[in-house]
């Protein structure tokens, strides 16, 4: 089988029109108002109000500042611990961290690989403020178990958000669980801005809080009421995010399709498991991963090498975890004892390339690779 001529990447960000955004800029740069909530981002949070069918949105210039920021907001005692997953990107930890909490990293579930609700309980100490869950690939976490454990203990619940921008549960949008959630709108997402982010809340308090934190703590001419940071979204950022809420839905559309012929083609592949999501989740087609499991012919490394060799790019997402980064591996709750599943999934999982310009041919032919790969050293 030959190589393909030109890179399949893991993903590829949708981007508007020239013909569009040059108007939009144009306009921009006639008022020269291009930062400190200006008029294209007060309708980039209104409209993503809609969209993501929450009370509250915040925008930020990306989604670490956001997610630091709803950790500041919620006015966590300092040296508090905070419960997290270990299989996520690097910025949910260090978003802690940098709050000056501790994170107790607990184990994942193997289908969702989501937080492991029965084990949360057991990282709860009299230390512990809140609950730091991942949604994960465009799964979501089991937010009703989630939240009884958080009432029955009085604690916070923060969710990152990143991979789950639209999907809802049960018709109910996703923003709307816990006491914020964290969307990233970074150009590897479903929906981008090139850079950006956004908290979603329900608790109308937190608006004036949130919104003080994002631009230094700064309220009129001459006075600073917190230790703020800058998380302000400039007009540029939001004019290319209100274009391309235009587009996702299109994109996500021919994301399903792509989905499915993976599906079709792996679903019978000995050694091979295609995690589902329960059937009352509206995906937000974010990865394809796969788990590729012992009776496969070959590691999950060699499968990933195998397949640059034929200029297709996947991703070992998430490997390492974040339990063993440096900072984190000291940590009582980093032994692969307390992480079995994290353990164990780090090392079989594999996101092929995903996103709507992918055709059925070229889907077929990276399937046919990885099948031949199982029945051929």
């Amino acid at each position: 089988m030959n190589k393909f001529e030109e890179a399949i990447l893991v993903t590829k960000p949708i981007i508007p029109s020239l013909k569009d955004l040059n108007p939009i800029l144009e306009d921009i740069f006639a008022k020269k108002w291009v930062t400190n909530h200006g008029e294209k981002h007060n309708l980039f949070e209104n409209r993503l109000k809609e969209i993501l069918k929450v009370k509250n949105v915040s925008v930020f210039n990306n989604g670490t500042i956001a997610l630091l920021t709803a950790l500041k907001a919620l006015d966590l005692p300092l040296g508090s611990e905070v419960i997290t997953t270990p299989f996520t990107f690097a910025a949910t930890p260090h978003a802690i961290s940098w709050n000056n909490l501790n994170p107790v990293f607990c184990d994942i579930e193997p289908n969702t690989m989501t937080i492991d609700p029965s084990k949360i309980e057991e990282q709860i100490t009299d230390n512990t403020s809140a609950i730091l869950p991942v949604h994960v690939y465009g799964f979501p976490c089991d937010v009703d178990k989630i939240d009884k454990i958080a009432k029955k203990h009085d604690l916070k619940v923060i969710y990152d958000g990143a991979h789950v921008f639209s999907s809802e549960i049960d018709g109910v949008g996703i923003g709307n669980f816990g006491d914020i959630t964290m969307f990233s709108f970074h150009a590897t997402k479903l929906f981008n801005s090139i850079e950006g982010g956004c908290l979603s809340y329900n608790n109308d308090g937190l608006r004036d809080k949130i919104y003080n934190l994002r631009n230094f703590g700064i309220i009129g001419e001459e006075e600073v009421v917190d230790i703020g940071i800058n998380g302000k979204m400039n007009e540029i950022q939001a004019a290319i995010g209100l274009l391309n809420l235009d587009l996702f839905e299109e994109e996500k559309n021919k994301r399903m399709k792509v989905r499915k012929s993976y599906i079709e083609n792996l679903k019978d592949v000995e050694g091979i498991r295609i995690p589902k999501a329960p059937k009352n989740v509206t995906l937000s087609t974010q990865y394809f991963p796969i788990v590729i499991e012992d009776n496969f012919n070959i590691s999950r490394d060699e499968l990933y090498n195998r397949l640059k060799e034929y200029n297709v790019y996947t991703r070992k997402y998430f490997y390492p975890i974040c339990s063993d980064f440096e900072p984190y591996k000291v940590l009582k709750s980093s032994s692969e004892d307390n992480l079995p599943i994290a353990n164990d999934i780090k090392n079989k999982v594999l996101c092929l390339p995903f996103y709507g310009e992918l055709n059925k041919d070229t889907v077929d032919k990276i399937c046919e690779i990885i099948k031949e790969s199982n029945y051929h050293d």
